[in-house]
């Protein structure tokens, strides 16, 4: 008696390394994409024949009056059959007949199988790592084209796809999960889309999380994840939740992994099963309360690092800290960005007064951060508090106290509010800049009315006004904030 592996040299074991993965995981897909538990095993003395066709064989072509229908009434039928498949392990196995030239017809795999250079002579095939349902609708699929999945099956199915080479049943799974594709599930859909090198799903998985991250991080599925797919997740500049919430939920991740591991649920071992994780997180975009409140009692973090947390949140100048403050921009689309100066020059001087500019839009749009010029002195590093007024109910929209460091050279350098700011059309607006740090350059020839438009052509149109009141000299012909970065 041959077996799936031998039989088919190289070919037919492919993904055999994703066996012991995806049978872990199918109780949880099912449960998942349809809340219907699996149904149990039924014992069984020997592997019985599933299902097999018992019609006259005398005469049957006449009834038949299509291809189609002939190589669909051999479909799980012992007439004609060349081979049969021990599918299953132990009591759950069962005994399916087939006929290798359809087989052949339909896979590469299974044409190596029977017709290569190392092809098997054997009359019965074992496949133990392959689901008996997820076979049938293999072959079901290979003789009639015929698609029989349900969410008990399909991630089988799929698995068993993969590993035969038939990508058109591979497609009607992937558009069957992303049928069924949710919040709730989104964390296990995109486990599996990873292990079975699905892109695209993966790339749908990540759209549901992005969109609906505090549903999908409170799924039970979130914390299954391993620790790869919580990386790809946290690195994600577009989720849209609160970051010390995203903080509690990777807390979560790390407890049940300690047990997955088998160890003391402890601090030092949460940091360690969190590991390249963990500089993921976005600590610099909480507040000093949800920081203090939260990771700074955890434990997870050492002192030090608690300790340049909260001066970062407290003191100017700020220190360096090891992690990420760019903001997770929970937009779609493309980033643009404005310049309204036409020239630079030197030796813009800084009192501790504001650099303001008023502004108003054409269209609603969300702005992350501005572009400010630095040092005509060399390397130096900035503080910087930035902000958005609405200027006629002198209300702030926005604002961030942060520091950036310059190279010298004329560009401008990005500073990012911790959060999107909404603008609204023909709304006016005030953009203010307030710079600690040497001389900068600074913008001149300036434009009162800037237009961009983006690669799916649409335009943005900026018309800039200078404001009054107490400026440290910005106005719409020269002066500082010369560049605008935002989403449509």
């Amino acid at each position: 008696m041959a077996t799936g592996s031998s039989g088919g040299g190289g070919l037919a074991s492919n993904h055999d390394g994703q066996e012991a993965a995806s049978n872990s995981a199918q109780c949880g897909a099912a449960a998942a994409l349809s809340n219907v538990p699996p149904p149990g095993p039924t014992p069984s003395a020997s592997p019985p024949v599933l299902g097999l066709h018992r019609e006259p064989m005398y005469n049957w072509q006449a009834t038949k009056s299509s291809l189609k229908e002939r190589f669909a009434f051999l479909f799980n039928n012992e007439l004609l059959s060349d081979v049969r498949f021990i599918v299953g392990k132990g009591r759950q196995a069962q005994r399916i007949p087939a006929h290798k030239f359809v087989l052949a017809a339909g896979s590469a795999v299974f044409d190596a199988m029977f017709n290569g250079g190392m092809a098997t002579t054997s009359a019965e095939i074992e496949l133990p790592d392959v689901e008996p349902a997820a076979f049938l609708a293999l072959l079901r699929f290979l003789y009639s084209d015929e698609v029989h999945i349900g969410p008990e099956t399909v991630m089988t199915t799929l698995y068993t796809a993969k590993k035969y080479a038939v990508p058109a049943l591979e497609s009607h799974c992937v558009e069957f999960l992303t049928k069924h594709l949710r919040a709730d599930n989104a964390f296990m859909l995109l486990t599996q889309a990873r292990l079975f090198d699905e892109p695209q799903l993966a790339s749908l998985c990540l759209d549901t999380i992005d969109k609906s991250t505090a549903d999908a991080i409170n799924a039970e599925g979130f914390t299954d994840i391993d620790l790869d797919t919580l990386c790809a997740v946290l690195e994600r500049d577009t989720l849209s939740i609160r970051e010390n919430r995203l903080f509690g939920a990777v807390v979560r991740w790390a407890e049940a992994e300690c047990y997955r591991q088998q160890l003391p649920l402890t601090s030092e071992n949460k940091q360690k099963v969190l590991g390249k994780a963990l500089p993921l997180i976005r600590f610099p975009l909480m507040t000093v309360e949800e920081f203090a409140a939260g990771p700074a009692q955890s434990g997870i973090l050492f002192d030090r690092e608690v300790v340049n947390l909260f001066l970062h949140f407290t003191v100017n100048p700020k220190p360096r800290v090891d992690y990420i403050d760019r903001p997770r921009c929970c937009l779609r689309g493309e980033e643009c960005s404005i310049n309204r100066f036409q020239q630079v020059e030197s030796r813009w001087g800084y009192s501790g007064t504001s650099d303001r500019i008023r502004f108003n839009v054409n269209r609603r749009i969300s702005i992350v951060g501005f572009g400010l010029y630095g040092s005509i002195h060399g390397p130096t590093d900035y503080q910087v508090n930035i902000q958005i007024l609405e200027s006629d109910k002198r209300i702030t929209l926005g604002q961030n106290d942060t520091g950036f460091s310059c190279d010298g050279s004329a560009n401008t350098f990005r500073v990012m509010f911790k959060e999107p700011v909404e603008i609204l059309p023909n709304v006016s607006y005030t953009a203010c800049a307030t710079l600690k740090g040497p001389d900068s350059h600074y913008g001149t020839k300036g434009l009162k009315k800037v237009t961009q438009e983006s690669t799916t052509g649409t335009k943005t149109t900026f018309f800039f006004f200078s404001s009054p009141g107490n400026n440290n000299g910005t106005s719409v012909e020269d002066g500082q904030i010369p560049e605008i970065i935002y989403y449509t």
